[in-house]
């Protein structure tokens, strides 16, 4: 294939032919509306001509539709066989074309080379706003091509490339170009490859783009990895209002992502979970969000793994939260019961726009089965309650002493004596002491078996207590990722993100805080790095160093340079005693910052005393008491002397 340029999709101009006038005209006189119209119908003309000599130089059949329908603004030529070559005569066509403004050519096996043809095209076509490339097979050498496009492109507004065959690679492509391009409203990316590495190029799209509104990433493979990377874009984006995750396999912990996300997201308006492998434990973590966000009206929950509780959660959240905007939750999917269908009935009539979408009245909360006690420790509790002995038990059992008795008359005897033993209790008690189907309960294994028992339930709590420990590391863990992706991701600037919207932050160095579930913070300096100054007492001072993450420049004014190191031999009352004066010139508490500083309590850190202070009172109260107790010394001393002259 030759070299593409955009020379190679014009026509020279022996090659189009020129409209020549009909006979019997040229002395006639024209209107100015004759004129128009004759003049719009050579332009025409002139690119149906166009397009013909195109398809005749590439070797194509031309596509009559198009030439029908060339007076229309959308022209869709879906699943019309165009392959690169008939991509590259409309694409001909279309260079001088400005009145289309859609395009569609889905499922036409352009490939990459018809995108490069279309890239060519779009060059010189400022007409263009919406373009649909779905199920084209162009993969990355057409993802690349049509980044250019997003990139250079001034007048599209929105993209689909549906079922491309994209990877997680290309999802770089698309970051990179509209990381600069604000004028992309909507993009379709749906049914591609993207996983854990996409989310991450796809989560750096959203924190870096300020114009798309609209954003379709169903059916890829996201998952967990995926979705922690790209709910932290999702978290700093302040323009997206539309998004559409259904068929992505978040699972609970892409739920815990998101929830985060939403706690700090004031644009979006519709989010699509569809079928995510979401339990009713991930709808909690969402719900967590849902409780600080103000602006999400329809949330898409069908055909995941919910029940009755998760159901009851969803409600819950719009009952409990007065600012919520809420309008359309999608269960279509899980069967409620009465106790939900009264609980939505009171909640819309708190909030009347409210509609829920469930399957049905017919489910129900599963019930626990009701944990019954280990038999062998119903015995013992039942011996040691009346000073008892197994043998005790089993004489009026065993008349031969051979602590072996038949398995029918051990059953009569405890269902006959007041052991509140059940039928399941008393069969599992005979499973154990008869474990080879003799039919004889030997009860000296009664021993071992309660053995067994201490053995068997400290191991299920270890198992309960290594479940619950794995589950936290997990969700820590989880967290700590997110983290780490939001300042990745975050544009450096003064923004400081909180629950509920955006705050500025003047008071420090621009940074950007990301912590654990329900535990955000405002930023405050770091003053973590300390040095100590010797006095004349040879105590040490220590003084916090003025700055964070950068360095630290005082102002002009005289006030503020003294608080960049103390004057030791500044008597002015510029503060009061007992207070200290931060590096913005706010006074504060001093035991406040003393116990931020120092982790220990010495009233010497507090503040530096001035060369000529005095010594401190306590120590010239120990002076005086050492003085007082050697007069009393002496003075027993003398008493003594005294006694023994006598």
């Amino acid at each position: 294939m030759s070299t593409l340029s955009f020379e190679s999709l014009c026509l020279k101009d022996d090659d189009c032919p020129s409209p020549t006038p009909p006979k019997g005209m040229d002395d006639e006189f024209d209107t100015d509306l004759e004129l128009d119209v004759k003049e719009e119908s050579n332009m025409e003309m002139s690119i149906s001509e166009v397009y013909l000599q195109a398809c005749k130089l590439v070797g194509v059949v031309p596509v009559s539709y198009f030439i029908r329908n060339l007076d229309s603004t959308i022209i869709s030529l879906n699943h019309h066989g165009l392959g690169p070559l008939g991509c590259k005569a409309l694409a001909i066509a279309l260079v001088t074309d400005m009145h289309i403004n859609t395009l569609e050519l889905a499922d036409n096996h352009i490939q990459a080379e018809g995108a490069k043809y279309l890239v060519e095209m779009l060059r010189a076509n400022f007409t263009l706003q919406h373009l649909d490339l779905s199920n084209n097979y162009l993969q990355s050498a057409g993802a690349e091509c049509v980044a250019k496009v997003l990139l250079d492109n001034i007048s599209l507004k929105s993209v689909k490339l549906s079922g491309n065959r994209f990877t997680d690679d290309d999802a770089k492509y698309f970051a990179d170009a509209l990381s600069s391009n604000s004028r992309i409203k909507e993009l379709d990316l749906s049914h591609n490859e993207f996983c854990g590495k996409g989310g991450e190029h796809l989560g750096q799209l959203l924190a870096n783009n300020e114009g798309l509104e609209v954003l379709d990433l169903s059916w890829n493979h996201l998952r967990m990895k995926g979705a922690v990377a790209f709910c932290a874009g999702l978290k700093v984006n302040a323009m997206l209002k539309h998004l559409d995750l259904s068929w992505n396999g978040f699972g609970n912990e892409g739920a815990l992502s998101m929830g985060e996300a939403l706690k700090f997201n004031n644009t979006l308006v519709h989010l699509n979970l569809n079928n995510n492998r979401l339990t009713n434990e991930g709808v909690g973590m969402l719900c967590r969000g849902l409780e600080f966000n103000d602006t999400l009206r329809v949330l898409l929950l069908a055909y995941n793994s919910l029940t009755v509780e998760g159901a009851l959660a969803l409600v819950n959240v719009v009952k409990n939260t007065p600012r919520t905007a809420l309008e359309e939750i999608n269960i279509c999917n899980v069967l409620v019961n009465e106790t939900f269908v009264h609980l939505l009935e009171g909640t819309c009539q708190e909030h009347p726009g409210l509609d829920v979408q469930f399957g049905g009245v017919g489910g129900f909360i599963a019930k626990k089965p009701p944990k019954r006690v280990d038999p062998m420790k119903v015995i013992q509790d039942y011996l040691d309650q009346r000073k008892l002995r197994l043998w005790d038990f089993f004489r009026n059992i065993d008349k031969d002493g051979t602590m072996q008795v038949p398995v029918a008359d051990f059953r009569k005897a405890v269902q006959q004596s007041s052991i509140p033993l059940d039928r399941y209790q008393i069969e599992e008690l005979i499973q154990r002491l008869d474990r080879d189907r003799t039919g004889m309960v030997d009860y000296r294994g009664l021993a071992d078996t309660r053995k067994q028992m201490m053995r068997d339930h400290r191991r299920q709590l270890r198992k309960v207590e290594s479940r619950q420990k794995k589950e936290k590391q997990k969700s820590d863990r989880i967290l700590k990722t997110f983290q780490s992706a939001v300042e990745a991701v975050t544009p450096r600037g003064s923004v400081v993100m909180s629950p509920g919207g955006a705050k500025e932050d003047s008071s420090g160095p621009p940074h950007f805080s990301a912590t654990p579930l329900s535990s955000w913070h405002h930023i405050v300096m770091s003053n973590s790095s300390r040095y100590s100054v010797t006095n004349l007492s040879n105590e040490h001072v220590h003084l916090p160093m003025l700055g964070a993450l950068a360095p630290y420049y005082p102002t002009r004014s005289p006030a503020m340079r003294s608080y960049s190191q103390p004057n030791l031999l500044d008597d002015s009352p510029r503060s009061a005693p007992g207070q200290s004066i931060s590096a913005q010139g706010i006074r504060s508490d001093p035991e406040m910052v003393h116990s931020k500083l120092s982790p220990t309590s010495n009233h010497l850190t507090r503040s530096r005393p001035a060369l000529d202070a005095k010594q401190p009172v306590v120590k010239a109260k120990t002076k005086k008491a050492k003085k007082k107790k050697n007069v009393k010394h002496l003075d027993k001393e003398s008493e003594t002397q005294s006694v023994k002259g006598l």
